[in-house]
């Protein structure tokens, strides 16, 4: 006799969507994460209007809302000049805007959610080894104990420990940039109402507004500190943003570096074993597009474990790597055009000044970074 229908490893916003939606459609789920409560840093900020219609079946949706930022407008600028121009506001949703919000909070609302369900997380608990038989899967954890499933999935990140129990490649690369990501406090030219992404001639940076006056900031720098100091955002966006003075750093609230990794799961399914979020697939945070991703697996999955049948699995593996190999595209797509060489960089900036004047293109990129392409 199983402990549960389904074990989820990993209590991102993957694994508690899933378990979440498993609940409201009747299927017994367990969530298992090996990091405690409040450990996450992961650097996902934007909820996007696909992601929120979605939720909307978990009673998520407007709790998330009232937590965060709406961001109408997405632009890219050299400068203050903008190149490119993106409008949410006319798109045919409840949501015409990018949710801007901490990952830690969309964690922390989906996991209530989860309670008032009456499912819960245990952690600290990590997965040591698995076993699949042809009636479930036996997991066992770190302290001692085993647990019994018809499916396990591996919610757990880009080192997925199921993915590797499962056998399953992960193929891809990295990308040769390091960045930089700061959330600070500033002052003068940030409006709290727009994303932007500034294509200077020193490089590339992003400017996002999240909840209670923060700012968050990510750029590729080749000697970028393990630690960003305030000195170095600074220099960021004099040389990059809106122009030297003209935003000014007051406080350093947190901050990192990071590399970007390129990749996808061979396959998202090895029998009793299911892969979903970046257990199955990372990529460029360009266009926010890696927790979106994850969320549309969860709900997909969820449907699927729902019918528990060999061909709906089948269906969720195919259709969700293939959504996934799209996103790569586009996100390797964007970050190449981001981190191009100097020299090219005026020219590229040129280019994108052209297509702005064309208003199928700035309406396919409403469409795809609203994640609204693939209802």
């Amino acid at each position: 006799m199983n402990d549960t229908d389904v074990l989820v490893v990993g209590a991102g916003p993957t694994g508690l969507t899933l378990a979440a939606a498993l609940l409201t459609r009747g299927v017994d789920a367990m969530v298992v994460d090996k990091l405690p409560s409040g450990a996450n840093t992961s650097r996902a900020a934007v909820v996007n209007a696909r992601s929120l219609e979605l939720l909307e079946d978990l009673d998520v949706s407007r709790r998330l809302v009232k937590a965060g930022l709406a961001a109408p407008r997405f632009t890219m600028r050299q400068g203050s000049a903008v190149l490119i121009s993106v409008d949410f506001s006319g798109l045919p949703t409840p949501y015409p805007y990018s949710l801007m919000i901490p990952q830690a909070d969309t964690e922390q609302v989906l996991e209530d959610r989860l309670n008032e369900l009456g499912g819960r997380v245990i952690r600290p608990k990590s997965l040591c080894r698995l076993s699949p038989d042809a009636t479930g899967v036996t997991a066992r954890f770190d302290d001692g104990d085993s647990m019994r499933a018809a499916y396990v999935v591996g919610a757990d990140g880009m080192h997925s420990t199921v993915r590797h129990h499962a056998g399953i490649g992960f193929t891809g690369g990295e990308f040769a940039e390091t960045f930089t990501l700061a959330d600070v406090h500033i002052a003068g030219n940030a409006p709290d109402d727009e994303v932007i992404l500034f294509y200077g001639n020193e490089g590339l940076t992003v400017l996002a507004p999240l909840p209670d006056g923060i700012h968050r900031i990510v750029a590729p720098a080749a000697r970028a500190p393990r630690v960003p100091t305030t000195e170095f955002v600074q220099n960021l966006l004099d040389s990059r943003g809106f122009g030297p003075g003209r935003t000014m750093v007051k406080e350093l609230v947190w901050g990192s570096r990071f590399r970007i990794q390129h990749r996808v799961a061979d396959t998202y399914r090895a029998g009793r074993l299911l892969l979903a979020g970046d257990a199955a697939h990372v990529h460029s945070p360009a266009g926010g597009q890696g927790m979106n991703l994850g969320i549309t697996d969860a709900v997909a999955l969820a449907e699927a474990l729902t019918q528990g049948s060999d061909a709906a699995l089948e269906a969720y593996s195919t259709s969700q790597r293939a959504r996934a190999r799209q996103v790569l595209k586009l996100t390797g797509r964007l970050t190449k055009v981001s981190t191009m060489p100097r020299p090219l960089r005026p020219v590229r900036n040129s280019a994108m000044r052209l297509a702005a004047h064309v208003p199928a293109v700035r309406r396919q990129l409403a469409w795809r970074l609203s994640g609204l392409v693939n209802r």
